[in-house]
């Protein structure tokens, strides 16, 4: 379906199939933490619940929660028949299931899955992390990829589908809202791609944009990160 409704309910079921998945991951991670010492799980494997945890409540349930009430009512807030460019709105919901089938896969690699953090710090992610950082940095530019042409979708609509009389100062402050952040969000989304995709060449292909050693910055690392993550949240 290309309608907004749909697939704005598409975006609120996976949501919440997503916020059920991250607070399972949760539980491990409280269950671990009710006594000092081990219990439950290995350290490492708690890691990677924590990243993964982390990565799937705020890209998972999070962001497609907030997608998903944009499209059901941003067109019925302006007047519009439906979302501006309804096939891509179609494709922005369609890569997320497999986006995440892919983070979550990477739980069942050898190694393991992300370990890091969900704020992926270099060095943990570069030098330190398992293989399946590959996984997790492909996994993210989907996510990137969906918000950014999410974004770019809403400012269509409101920008050109508003219904007569409907103008700038009558617009409803949800709109408005969301206005700003799909500016905000096609200003970071790329610049986490930068981020992720620095993480995976100093990993696998020698680069040293966070290594010392090479001449890189581990500082900058959280400066470009959250040059992202602030806007973001």
């Amino acid at each position: 379906s290309t309608n907004h409704k749909d697939i704005g309910s598409l975006y609120l079921w996976f949501s919440f199939i997503m916020f059920l998945t991250g607070g399972a991951m949760a539980m491990v991670i409280r269950a671990e933490l009710f006594q000092p010492g081990l219990q439950l799980v290995e350290p490492n494997f708690f890691n990677q619940m924590t990243t993964v945890h982390g990565l799937i409540m705020v890209f998972g349930a999070v962001m497609p929660a907030f997608t998903g009430l944009a499209n059901w009512l941003i067109p019925m807030m302006i007047g519009a028949p439906d979302m501006a460019l309804p096939r891509m709105n179609n494709w922005s919901f369609w890569i997320l299931p497999f986006a995440f089938t892919m983070l979550l896969s990477s739980l069942f690699m050898e190694g393991g899955g992300p370990n890091f953090g969900w704020t992926f710090y270099a060095p943990l992610s570069t030098t330190y992390s398992p293989d399946s950082t590959a996984l997790f940095v492909f996994a993210i530019h989907i996510m990137g990829i969906s918000s950014m042409l999410g974004a770019i979708n809403v400012i269509v609509t409101i920008v050109n589908l508003r219904a007569a009389g409907m103008t700038w100062m009558k617009l409803p402050l949800f709109v408005w809202t969301w206005l700003i952040t799909a500016f905000l969000l096609i200003a970071v989304m790329p610049v986490l791609a930068g981020a992720v995709s620095m993480v995976l060449t100093d990993k696998f292909f020698g680069t040293s944009f966070f290594d010392t050693a090479g001449g890189g910055d581990p500082v900058m690392f959280q400066h470009i990160f959250w040059f992202f993550g602030h806007p973001e949240v």
